[in-house]
């Protein structure tokens, strides 16, 4: 988009510190024991929780609210998404956001609009056109059955339609599993719940709470200004793949809701220096005159999770190695960001060890110019702090890295 002729300037610094408060990471810590209330309110600044399946130092989803609140009881977490009671009603639903996430289920309607680009499962089109039947054939094994997994539903339906060869990678799939995940893809399935991080398959209208499943439809148009809208609340100071990458819009459709939101006055242009692209921001955005504090930030962080903006807030060169070999990782399989006083100053590459109990480190990494010793300090904190949470009885740290030294002289 081209520039207006009159915008204002923003400073890095004060782009950066107004993303970290649209993020809760300007607010003071729970003095108290973090409840619903606050798990509500953080998720009003985020949005949403990216799921992810690696599980090497802890669920992508919970570590955000550990990030921002501190010590919490995940449980919270799991009643709130996969859970249902009259006095705790499901506040999250899953479906495919930013990536597969935990969305507040008042947002059904908008990511189900068709506002959203399609998604990886269309390519399961062409088997639903193959095997019609197979389709009805789940949801009714799925409306007997579920919450129900893809195994059971294979065994129901008289095993898998595409066995498994030996030594197969895990996407090779089954067609049953497929159909599932294109139902789930299209919103026809959702996650009834889930065990040992199974998803466990559901209709939308026994999970969702009747007033979402009652919402009048929007149309796409409307709906991806209300997907901007929240893109550019939990953002504050953005560009338009920015604001659109938050829920995976396409980018016309994108384009044409940031354009209709300025023209409206609920967005404002503003040139951030050294950005190539023009930003967008909410009127009266935060911006605190400074963000102290510590947090260590898991990869799929929603203030890091896009890292090219990341490199732009607080030129730190972001790059997750898991698929990486072994030989040529720069810093690690898992490596979590350390966010001090609103500088991104050190990594860390973390390993829950359950069986010996501690929070291993094999690798620990100073950024450049940063305070060593208070580093190593604040880290050595918050890493007693992460294992503590975690129920681990202490922390290791492994040689790799020029802070793991003054890391293992900081901890007890």
């Amino acid at each position: 988009m081209t520039a207006p002729s009159a915008v204002d300037t923003l400073g890095p610094a004060a782009a950066r510190r107004a993303a970290l408060a649209a993020q809760g990471f300007a607010d003071p810590l729970p003095t108290g024991p973090v409840t619903r209330r606050h798990l509500v309110r953080t998720l009003h600044r985020i949005r949403l929780l990216q799921l992810d399946s690696v599980n090497v130092a802890v669920r992508a989803h919970y570590m955000p609210l550990f990030s921002r609140l501190g010590t919490y009881e995940p449980a919270l977490v799991d009643d709130a998404a996969w859970a249902h009671s009259g006095r705790k009603p499901r506040l999250l639903v899953e479906y495919w956001a930013h990536e597969a996430s935990l969305l507040p289920v008042e947002d059904w309607p908008l990511v189900r609009s068709g506002a959203k680009r399609e998604g990886w499962w269309r390519h399961y089109g062409s088997l639903v056109d193959r095997h019609p039947g197979l389709v009805g054939d789940v949801l009714a094994a799925v409306k007997e059955l579920g919450p129900v997994g893809a195994g059971t539903l294979e065994a129901a339906l008289g095993g898998p339609a595409r066995p498994r060869p030996p030594g197969a990678s895990w996407w090779e799939r089954s067609d049953v599993k497929r159909i599932c995940e294109y139902l789930f893809g299209i919103g026809v399935l959702t996650t009834g719940t889930r065990r040992h991080f199974q998803r466990l398959y559901d209709l939308p209208e026994r999970v969702l709470p009747p007033h979402v499943l009652a919402a009048p439809a929007l149309s796409e148009e409307e709906a991806a200004r209300a997907l901007i809208r929240r893109s550019a609340s939990a953002l504050a100071v953005a560009t338009e793949p920015d604001l659109r990458d938050y829920y995976r819009l396409g980018p016309t459709r994108s384009r044409r809701a940031v354009a209709e939101l300025v023209e409206a006055g609920e967005l404002e242009p503003v040139q951030v220096r050294g950005w190539r692209h023009l930003a967008y921001r909410v009127p009266g955005a935060r911006v605190p005159r400074r963000v102290t504090g510590r947090a260590l930030l898991a990869p799929f962080d929603p203030l890091i999770w896009a890292r090219d903006r990341t490199e732009r807030l607080f030129g730190f060169r972001y790059r997750i190695e898991i698929y990486v070999p072994e030989p040529k990782r720069e810093y690690g399989y898992y490596v979590f960001p350390f966010l001090l006083d609103g500088e991104l100053v050190a990594r860390v590459d973390l390993k829950a060890d359950r069986k010996a109990g501690v929070l291993r480190v094999p690798g620990a990494f100073a950024e450049s110019g940063v305070e060593v010793p208070r580093v190593a300090a604040e880290l050595a904190g918050a890493l007693r702090e992460m294992a503590g949470w975690l129920e681990l009885d202490g922390v290791v740290v492994g040689e790799r890295g020029d802070l793991a030294a003054p890391l293992t002289t900081a901890l007890p």
